[in-house]
This record gives C-alpha cells, sequence and structure tokens, in this order.
C-alpha cells in the first residue's frame, strides 16, 4: 500500500490510530512509549499495562485520551525491557498486525514509528527498512493513510532514503 513519510514528534500527530513502540509488557516507559504517555494526559500507561502482557509481534488497544487520535496501538516488536532485542520478525508482525488492527477498528489514518529500534536494539536504516516493506506489502480494507514517522533530521533523512527505494521498486 502508499505511504508517507513524515517528521517530527508522534504525539503531536492527527489521525484515527497512534501506534506505540512497545515492548511485550506494555509499560509506557521512555522513547515514543514515553512521549505519547506524557501527551496522553490519562491513565495510557495504567491502561496498557491491564491489557499486557502480550506476545511478542502482538498488538493492544486503548484509549487515545488527550492525543488527536481516537486510538493508540502498542505493538510490541520487542520483548518486555532487559528481556531480550526485536527481531526482523517481531517488527515485521508488529507492524502488520497494528495495521490490521486498526483496519479492524474502521481506521482510515495511522502514523506508525519506526519498530524495532533504540532500546529494542536494531539500526534504525534496518528497522526502517523493515516496517516500510511490511507497510508496502500489506493490503489494507479501511486504512487509507498510513505514514512512518521519524523524529531526528538524520533519522528522517534515512527513513524517507529507504521510503523512496522500496516504493520505487
Amino acid at each position: 500500500m502508499d505511504f508517507d513519510t513524515v517528521q517530527g514528534d508522534i504525539a503531536r500527530q492527527s489521525a484515527d490510530a497512534l501506534v506505540n513502540a512497545a515492548g511485550t509488557s506494555l509499560r509506557m516507559g521512555s522513547g515514543v512509549a514515553g512521549a505519547l504517555r506524557r501527551a496522553a494526559g490519562g491513565p495510557i500507561n495504567d491502561d496498557a499495562m491491564e491489557k499486557g502482557p502480550v506476545d511478542l509481534g502482538e498488538v493492544a488497544v486503548t484509549d487515545a485520551y488527550d492525543l488527536e487520535a481516537a486510538y493508540v496501538i502498542h505493538a510490541a516488536a520487542m520483548p518486555h525491557y532487559g528481556d531480550g532485542r526485536a527481531t526482523r520478525e517481531s517488527i515485521a508482525d508488529a507492524t502488520r498486525n497494528a495495521l490490521a488492527r486498526a483496519d479492524e477498528l474502521g481506521c482510515e489514518s495511522v502514523v506508525l514509528p519506526v519498530l524495532g529500534t533504540g532500546a529494542a536494539g536494531f539500526e534504525f536504516a534496518e528497522g526502517a527498512r523493515i516496517v516500510c516493506e511490511t507497510v508496502d506489502e500489506y493490503d489494507a480494507e479501511e486504512v487509507a493513510d498510513v505514514r512512518v514517522i521519524a523524529y531526528s533530521d538524520d533519522e528522517f533523512a534515512e527513513l524517507e532514503r529507504i521510503a523512496e527505494g522500496i516504493q520505487n521498486e
């Protein structure tokens, strides 16, 4: 499916669903999870943890509270903190399952970070390639607007380069 790349803070995005880069415990610590937790303004962390733990690659859904979204889809691309690293399979599964859940919820728009990087252990470029390839191959039912987001200038430049290569294959 077609997708766009954007740069910025995922917690400031507007979409039907925002995807959280989660561990299997669904505890919202730092990085993407921390940004979403802080901006949500409600007990999103408690809600998420009540739905966990989930299996690696699986997702859970919570309300988005004060975020400009209806849902936060918590995608577990990595094991619980300290219990290992993300894998190619867990990143692809978490990405695919987040999109499938968005479809089930009737979402038209989704903002998705590059899962599996940072504390999860994958280099950004490899994680971006896996996420972008998985989105590109996904056959959406409801979802029509997918934006893959990166925060920093350097990561966004890398994401954009990778996405263009995949979309032009």
